[in-house]
């Protein structure tokens, strides 16, 4: 992670309190605690978009994901700072010889909000059978569970079995978990698999509350009741949410302050970009995550004039786990059912012109292929140096589209590239650069519909739409929760079944074949190769477009302290806080 100065706009920011617009909200007065740091305060974070669903295995969208994070916790958690894996509700772990069995042990003190669904409202103490209940639902159909297929599906013992059976209205549960006691609970594995504690600290696998779904059902969506530093007070669907500290919260920081340190957060859901930048520059934000490309370089200025000028907040920036892409449905066009056609459509673009001029920066040419280029991964065996992807080059784009039998885009039909709103001018821009460039180069026509984001993740993995915009943030920091996408494994038998995974519904028996073996192999150097081979055959046949690998960039006011940058943008708010306006260093 990067944390920089640069100069911008010459802003007015008072470092005052500062009212957050609704009564239900107000600044509290901060205390200094053991080490320097402060408690209380409300921290006030915006969302562009609205969240589709706070139930766990519904999350699938980066909105959902920053908002039940402060909620919810699994088994283990991730480290914001370097994403290692920490505790979360199990206080420690054992894992046998043979790696195939975890004993993970339950702490005491890890409590459930108070919450309607319990008696006398008061929440209890988390056990092993929670959790337990909470894989079984994991691995159970369930018409918004996005999560299964990316957590426990040919993982965990018995899972496949247990959602199979679910089908047809059966409750097996999942064999290979099992409590041993209140605080012990065991799980098998059908076989070694290296990634496993980071699929444990997926959303799928929060703990929540048997009583919560009795009492609630499907309005889970919104009722969360979880065992993390916040609770959710008030929600008013795309207006706001206050969530306040969870009194009982069982984690400490490194001085033995209790956590959490802020009092509440407040999330509003301003949808424009330049309206919500406005409103950071106002003082009534904390944090602006990704800043709209029409305004990137004003407000990140130079660095000439960072070196000449003092910014007036704070600018964070990492290289991000995240790949934006579009996708062909394979299945559901004909058109895009030819190999010949997507490749053509995939040399006909220029993608560091579109990073260069379009997004300004904002990102990088996806040169390899879905899974971004990481150091760590090229450190650990993912050999990206023997990947061939895209280059651009018009005349081979031609001559591909002709052997479709399209020469000079002759008879090709018009098609419709569908793409999502939200997030400033960015995602219009790249589409109408793209349109031109298939336009010029393949004489191909492109239209473009833009729908709220909610609707477009469905009309992907409903199969509606079959040219799509869409981008994949890192599950985890592994290579195979990118090339997960392109399992065969994930596609539904009918087309009228959503791919909740594999959007592309690509089916390769040579891609299978080399991510099966990555997913049971030991050696990580090993398994790293086997994947980059499974890249390989996944750019060949071209299911869909890499178009440019995004950067994290986030605004942060001066006094925000422990808010850390980090490639997943994983946000767990429990141990951040924010200094008083008169402990702030004079200028």
């Amino acid at each position: 992670m990067v944390k920089m100065n640069r100069s911008v706009l010459v802003l007015f920011i008072s470092w005052l309190i500062v009212s957050c617009g609704d009564d239900q909200v107000k600044k509290e007065n901060t205390q200094e605690a053991k080490g320097g740091v402060y408690a209380g305060g409300i921290a006030r974070l915006n969302e562009v978009e609205n969240f589709k669903s706070l139930m766990p295995i519904a999350i699938n969208e980066i909105n959902s994901y920053h908002i039940a994070s402060q909620v919810y916790e699994g088994l283990v958690c991730y480290n914001q700072n370097d994403l290692s894996i920490i505790p979360g509700v199990a206080s420690r772990w054992e894992v046998s010889e043979d790696q195939k069995e975890y004993t993970f042990y339950i702490r005491a003190n890890a409590l459930f909000h108070d919450d309607p669904c319990f008696p006398e409202t008061k929440g209890r103490a988390a056990k092993a059978s929670d959790v337990k209940f909470c894989f079984d639902k994991l691995c159970m159909q369930d018409a918004s569970n996005n999560q299964f297929d990316v957590t426990f599906k040919d993982r965990v013992l018995g899972a496949n079995e247990c959602f199979e059976a679910s089908k047809s209205g059966s409750s097996i549960g999942v064999k290979g978990v099992s409590v041993v006691n209140d605080s012990t609970l065991k799980i098998q594995l059908t076989h070694s698999d290296a990634s496993f504690l980071n699929v444990l600290a997926m959303p799928g696998c929060y703990v929540y509350p048997k009583e919560a779904v009795t009492k609630y059902g499907n309005d889970m969506r919104i009722k969360a009741v979880g065992t993390g530093p916040f609770f959710i007070e008030t929600l008013k669907e795309g207006e706001t949410i206050i969530m306040k500290k969870h009194q009982a919260y069982w984690g400490v920081d490194e001085f033995g302050n209790k956590l959490p340190h802020l009092d509440g957060i407040k999330w509003s859901f301003i949808k424009d970009k330049k309206t919500e930048i406005l409103e950071f520059k106002r003082g009534n934000l904390d944090m602006v995550y990704r800043i709209p490309v029409e305004m990137f370089h004003d407000i990140m200025g130079d660095l000439q004039t960072a070196k000449e000028r003092k910014s007036e907040f704070e600018i964070v920036s990492s290289a991000a786990l995240n790949t934006c892409f579009y996708g062909f449905n394979i299945q559901a066009n004909p058109v895009f059912a030819k190999k010949e056609v997507r490749q053509a459509f995939n040399f006909a673009i220029d993608r560091k012109k579109i990073a260069d001029f379009t997004i300004q920066g904002e990102g990088t040419a996806a040169d390899y292929g879905m899974v971004p280029y990481t150091e760590g991964f090229e450190k650990a065996g993912y050999d990206y140096k023997s990947l061939v992807g895209y280059s651009f080059d018009p005349a081979k784009a031609k001559e591909l589209l002709k052997q479709a039998g399209y020469p000079d885009g002759k008879g090709f039909p018009e098609v419709l590239l569908e793409i999502n709103s939200g997030g400033g001018d960015r995602n219009i821009l790249v589409a109408e650069v793209v349109q031109k460039m298939l336009k010029e180069h393949l004489n191909v026509n492109v239209n473009i519909n833009t729908v709220p984001f909610a609707e477009h993740v469905d009309n992907v993995q409903s199969g509606k739409s079959d040219f799509f915009r869409y981008a994949w943030v890192a599950d985890y920091p592994d290579p195979e929760t990118f090339l997960t996408l392109f399992y065969g494994g994930h596609v539904p038998a009918s087309l009228q079944d959503k791919s909740y995974i594999n959007f592309f519904r690509y089916k390769s028996t040579k891609f299978d074949s080399l991510f099966n073996a990555a997913r049971v192999e030991p050696d990580k150097t090993k398994r790293f190769g086997l994947l980059a081979k499974a890249e390989q055959v996944a750019l060949e046949d071209a299911p869909y477009m890499p178009i440019f690998y995004d950067e994290n960039f986030r605004l942060e006011q001066k006094n925000v302290r422990n808010l850390p940058e980090n490639p997943l943008n994983f946000m767990n708010l429990g141990t951040t806080y924010l200094i008083p306006a008169d402990k702030m260093p004079k200028k």
